[in-house]
């Protein structure tokens, strides 16, 4: 062998590498020595941390099942209660691989910044989630009015509350919609008062009208005596009498209560020679003679 050969690598570089090959090993070794405890307790408080936080949700499940919270905000508070948990047990993992604080509380910053800038609508739904939940402007099986659509309520969630029409269509509407739009609530009170107008023509008895009425009113029972009903004359219109009659019925009733009304008043003004009139319009023809 030619030793003198410039592109044979010497004895002495082959040993620097070998050296330089063994000292690396040997930090590496060294540090996996340190470090093994370290992720052997990190593992440990992963493991530990998890099994608590689901022993804990359930216990608080099953604390808040006997109180009169909403059932959603129930399943909001467990798992707002989890994910917190869930955080401090990777913020404790994190710490005991001395992790600086400083870098994790910067970490989850910054994933913090990501997914609010990602899910920026579903945050605001969020959000309204929990005011609706907490503030309770309506609950589950109450008929409303939300964003325009009326119905009844199926479930309120996290995100979407589920609406379900009287056509029987399920309608989800954004709980941050909510949140911004009129909410009416028809069923928060027992009662609620049914508003129904009846014309008549000029030709027939207000009086007699009026009586009719009354005696129909009188002998319903889904019609409560308390408030008093009104019926009266509202407006004297072009074509006929107006005539308003304002009652008070159950929340259950109300629909039952109008068409029943309806059906009735029609049926006795036909009976009594009451004249419910189509619009009309009277013409006055008045006839010159121009002198010649």
């Amino acid at each position: 062998m030619n030793t003198n050969d410039p592109t044979m690598p010497s004895v002495e570089s082959l040993q620097e590498q070998v050296d330089k090959a063994s000292s690396f090993m040997n930090r590496a070794g060294e540090y996996l020595k340190n470090a093994v405890p370290l992720l052997i307790a990190a593992v440990l408080i992963l493991v530990v941390g998890i099994l608590l936080t689901k022993l804990v949700g359930l216990l608080v499940k099953k604390s808040l099942s006997r109180s009169k919270i909403d059932g959603a905000a129930r399943g909001f508070l467990v798992s707002l209660i989890k994910i917190i948990l869930y955080t401090v047990v990777c913020i404790m993992a994190l710490s005991v691989l001395n992790v600086p604080m400083s870098t994790i509380i910067t970490l989850f910053g910054a994933a913090g910044l990501a997914v609010s800038l990602a899910l920026q609508n579903c945050l605001a739904n969020l959000c309204g989630g929990f005011i609706l939940l907490f503030s309770k402007p309506f609950s589950a099986g109450d008929t409303v009015e939300l964003d325009g659509i009326v119905g009844k309520v199926s479930t309120i969630g996290i995100l979407y509350t589920k609406v379900i029409t009287f056509d029987n269509k399920s309608v989800f509407i954004p709980n941050g919609k909510i949140t911004d739009a009129k909410i009416i609530n028809y069923t928060e009170s027992p009662t609620r008062r049914l508003e129904l107008t009846f014309d008549i023509s000029y030709s027939s008895d207000l009086s007699k009208a009026k009586a009719l009425i009354h005696s129909i009113v009188g002998e319903e029972s889904m019609i409560l005596n308390n408030p008093a009903p009104v019926i009266r004359l509202s407006q004297c219109r072009e074509s006929s009498q107006a005539i308003d009659v304002l009652v008070w019925v159950r929340n259950d009733d109300y629909f039952t209560a109008r068409y029943l009304l309806v059906e009735a008043v029609k049926e006795s003004f036909d009976r009594n020679g009451i004249v419910i009139p189509f619009n009309q319009l009277d013409v006055h023809i008045v006839s010159n003679t121009a002198e010649e």
